[in-house]
């Protein structure tokens, strides 16, 4: 092996010389230097995970779910793009480093430093930890040689090089002491190669221990010194590295972004390596995305570069990816042939890491061919190699695999150990992101662990009545909801700016008046003559500076001392809900969709009893079946039909608890396709079918939780605010066109609307046109309440300018009666469309957007949106919906009224009319009458249809 090994590296010290300008090194120490640089494209002989990029950048690959991804490393890069090596080649990260002068110095002068560190040069470059090692005893001494004679640049090259070994040994922390002591030396001598070099290898260690928040903290650093520095290579290597962050975090469109920028500027530069990598990490997008034919082709491009270049490690690394696209088609045969391929080039290399991978990938292929056992050999092989190397998602990624092959094995006690293990990994790296958007992308991409765990322990329950699994199970039920929702509302309540950079929060500043001047903008191209084209562009550059609006606010938590002294919020256990969340009246139901079981838990004040449901695939057909007959315009009205459907649901979720809901409050936590099921029109009369029945509304009021937990969290934070001190705000009937007859015409403005919110209505299916019905709304619910309590904001009124302001703290019910759109995409750039046009017919911003309500303060008592599909949203597992909903919590609100579908105008008047009567002249609690206003509503012919009443639900606090 060694042999083999050996041959490498001098086939490496070849290409040096062959790629070398003007004459290669002729001096002992000259070759010694070389040799230690051609290390870093032969760390095979320490078992590093690294692959030469080229003779000047290196890689290293992290393994996401199964592939391997290539993260450039950039130990020395050159000033000159074309990375090719240089006669003054250098082993610092800069061409500058070490200056042909200083190589004479070293190798002329019998000083003692100089000696001490050529030794250590002349051990490193034998290839073997042994000698590694010994290398490590002299820089040492060398380093303290340097610091005792007070030279700076001796000290820097002695760090660098005890840094750079130590990371090739995997020993990271002593690594990053090293690189942080030699980046202040670099600052002081303002050398930004050398800095932006350090930081992306500070960087990659960071991602590595699953500290995502400094990985990007630090990149960002690296990025902009290479952009000042004009290095395209290394501008390319951080973009890339960044994208690998995304994607560990699961956000698969930013790290496309990012590494189709990187691609951009390696194809343009022309090395065949670092197109190669680029290609690999590509592929990996697309493989994620579900273009499986796209990455393939990707692949194969990277795999002729990589074998071209005789790239060993990175010819595995796509091997490895090409078999992971196989085993996703269920091509089990053909995955084995390419992972089996991988294996031996790992091994060849000595790449821990990357055999770790194929291990593990191979160990899949077993187990779904009947060999748990086999598969259970591999996965701890694999688990050896991830502990060793200290990388932690890959880590739990291998748990979680041991704890499937375990339970096929039918040891439960084990695969439970083993899934919780890797459980407490998952939760320690989620707490490192300080972005929440990027939190709730990375626990997404984590749900299968945990939906194995619920259902293992359901399993055991059902063996074991009596052992309390079923405990566990709702309690990591809770574990998997709406976590970031519950982060947030606790960071509502906290000034986290307080001691925070004013840079950082001016910044913040900046960009919200920098978006708020985009979108009108927009709206003004739109209306004008530059049209579509124009505003599209505008778009890119709204989304660039929600991006960079993120990032700030991330930057903020990261620094801000009183976001560090919160304590991150744990959700509830069963004995918690009792407690703070239930009483004798009301009764928790909470839904878990899994893919061959699904679960519920009915839990009063001092009971918890569990239900097996049928699988995904059956739930989501009956629950889109009846949603389609009841919101469709051609069938709402077919009470039989609708009624058929109904029933079949509600057998399905509701059946097996009908006995023991009967006078209570129900508390519904819903779960994937059921959280846009409207729960109040369901049923448990024993339906056959055959005729309508009573809905579950009539005998039960109802109440829609995100989790359990979220309702404590509100009430906290609800103990702490001041109360509004008027009553009502209402926002009605807003001007969306200027064919509006409220609007003068003219000949500047023909279009009646901006086609970007005509585009994103039509794929909301919302038809943005007036909504004349909202006034006579407003008109009823104001008759209500004392004029001196009540601030109406019709028209014209009915304006963002309003919505965004500090006056409307002042009350403590708020009712916007307008359109609501959603992006599913960045859900960000959901909201309330209001206004969009001033009396004198000028366009105006009237979109209020979803960020921007984090940015307000309403410590309202209800929020209603009786809008078009404002209970909607991006629906992430392990959030829930990500919508309207949670902007308006974070606000302050304690409770929300939204809707599921499109509603109708009228009848959605006449159902607010009758709620707001049941509020202020009854005195019923807000979810007391929404329920009573759906009953009246369904007893009216006109209006029996759920299509009218069952879409609007009552989110948050039922007291």
């Amino acid at each position: 092996m060694m042999t083999s090994r050996w041959g490498k590296f001098q086939q490496g010290l070849r290409r040096i010389d062959t790629f070398a300008k003007g004459d290669p090194p002729k001096s002992p120490l000259q070759i010694g230097l070389i040799r230690g640089i051609a290390l870093i494209s032969f760390v095979c002989v320490a078992g590093s995970s690294t692959v030469a990029m080229s003779q000047t950048l290196t890689t290293q690959k992290t393994t996401i779910e199964g592939r391997e991804e290539t993260s450039f490393s950039t130990l020395c890069l050159l000033r000159d793009d074309s990375c090719l090596v240089q006669s003054n080649f250098c082993p610092l990260p800069s061409a500058s480093c070490l200056p042909e002068k200083h190589l004479k110095q070293i190798e002329s002068q019998k000083t003692p430093f100089n000696s001490v560190f050529k030794g250590g040069m002349e051990r490193y470059s034998e290839g073997t930890v042994a000698a590694w090692r010994d290398a490590i005893a002299r820089w040492e001494e060398a380093l303290a040689i340097a610091r005792n004679e007070r030279d700076r640049e001796q000290e820097a090259l002695t760090l660098y090089w005890l840094g750079l070994v130590h990371f090739n040994l995997k020993e990271l922390k002593t690594s990053a002491d090293y690189y942080t002591q030699v980046l202040s030396i670099y600052e002081e001598n303002g050398d930004l190669h050398s800095q932006a070099s350090i930081l992306n290898t500070l960087a990659q260690i960071h991602a590595t221990w699953g500290e995502y928040q400094k990985a990007f903290d630090t990149y960002d650093r690296a990025l902009k010194l290479w952009q000042a520095a004009k290095f395209r290579t290394g501008e390319a290597a951080t973009l890339n590295n960044i994208g690998f962050v995304y994607a560990d975090l699961g956000d698969f469109n930013q790290a496309l972004d990012y590494y189709q920028n990187a691609f951009d500027l390696v194809e343009n530069l022309g090395n065949p390596i670092n197109i190669a990598a680029t290609l690999n990490n590509l592929g990996r997008v697309y493989s994620d995305s579900g273009k499986g034919d796209k990455a393939l082709s990707t692949y194969n491009q990277a795999l002729a570069l990589w074998r071209e270049a005789e790239n060993v490690p990175g010819e595995a690394s796509t091997l490895n990816n090409i078999g992971f696209i196989y085993a996703n088609r269920n091509n089990w045969t053909k995955a084995q042939e390419y992972y089996n391929q991988a294996l031996p080039l790992w091994q060849q290399v000595g790449d821990k890491a990357g055999e770790a991978s194929t291990l593990t990938n191979l160990g899949v292929v077993a187990a779904n061919q009947g060999n748990p056992q086999n598969a259970l050999e591999r996965y701890n092989q694999a688990l050896t190699f991830r502990r060793e190397v200290r990388d932690r998602a890959k880590e739990a990624l291998t748990l979680y695999r041991i704890a499937l092959a375990q339970r096929d094995l039918n040891n439960l006690d084990e695969a439970q150990r083993q899934i919780e293990a890797a459980l407490k990994i998952i939760e320690d790296l989620r707490g490192n992101v300080a972005r929440s958007d990027l939190r709730a992308t990375f626990f997404a991409s984590k749900q299968d662990y945990y939906e194995f765990y619920i259902d293992l322990l359901m399993e055991r329950h059902k063996q074991q009545p009596q052992a309390g699994y079923d405990r566990l199970a709702l309690q990591a039920s809770e574990r998997t909801r709406a976590r970031t929702l519950l982060e947030v509302l606790r960071e509502a309540n906290a000034d986290i700016r307080q001691g925070v950079n004013p840079e950082l929060l001016a910044q913040e500043q900046q960009l919200q008046r920098q978006l708020s001047v985009m979108e009108e903008q927009r709206i003004k191209r739109l209306s004008g003559k530059s049209g579509s084209a124009s505003a599209e562009n505008l778009d890119l550059e709204i989304e660039s500076a929600i991006e960079q609006y993120r990032q700030v606010r991330a930057k903020i938590r990261a620094t801000s001392p009183r976001y560090a002294a919160l304590t991150q919020p744990e959700p509830l256990n069963v004995q918690q809900i009792q407690q703070q969340v239930l009483d004798k009246d009301t009764m928790l139901l909470e839904y878990f969709v899994g893919e061959k079981r699904s679960y519920l838990w009915a839990v009063t004040d001092n009971t918890l009893v569990s239900y097996e449901l049928p699988g995904r695939d059956e739930i989501q057909s009956l629950a889109k079946e009846y949603r389609r007959l009841l919101t469709s315009p051609a069938h709402r009205r077919r009470i039989k039909t609708v009624a058929a459907a109904q029933s079949k649901l509600s057998n399905a979720i509701l059946k097996p608890v009908a006995d023991r809901i009967r006078g209570k409050r129900l508390l519904i936590v819903s779960h994937d396709i059921l959280q846009y099921v409207p729960f109040a029109a369901l049923s448990v009369s024993g339906t056959t079918g055959e005729e309508e029945t009573p809905p579950l509304i009539v005998e039960h009021e109802i109440v829609s939780l995100p989790s359990a937990s979220t309702l404590a969290i509100l009430r906290q934070e609800q103990n702490t605010r001041s109360r509004a001190t008027k009553d009502l705000a209402i926002f009605a009937d807003p001007v969306f066109g200027s064919n509006d007859d409220r609007l003068s015409k003219t000949e500047a403005f023909e279009q009646t609307l901006p086609a970007e919110l005509e585009a994103s209505a039509r794929a909301a299916g919302v038809n943005l046109s007036r909504l004349p019905f909202t006034k006579v709304e407003a008109d009823n619910i104001s008759a209500l309440v004392s004029q001196e309590q009540t601030r109406g904001a019709i028209g014209f009124e009915a304006n963002r300018v309003l919505a965004t302001s500090q006056e409307l703290s002042q009350y403590r019910m708020i009712h916007f009666a307008t359109h609501g759109l959603l992006n599913s995409q960045n859900p960000e750039l959901s909201g309330l469309v209001l206004t969009l046009f001033d009396s004198q017919g000028q366009p105006q911003n009237g979109f209020l957007r979803m960020h921007e309500l984090f940015n307000l303060t309403l410590p309202a008592d209800l929020v209603v949106l009786s809008a078009c599909e404002t209970g909607l949203g991006e629906r992430v597992r392990g959030e829930g919906l990500i919508g309207l909903t949670r902007g308006f919590m974070y606000a302050g609100a304690a409770r929300v009224v939204v809707s599921l579908w499109n509603v109708d105008d009228r009848g959605t008047a006449e159902l607010m009319a009758k709620f707001y009567q049941q509020m202020l002249q009854q005195g019923l609690s807000p979810s007391a009458a929404l329920r009573q206003a759906q009953i009246e509503m369904w007893q009216t012919e006109e209006w029996k249809s759920p299509f009218y009443w069952a879409g609007f639900t009552l989110q948050g606090e039922w007291k």
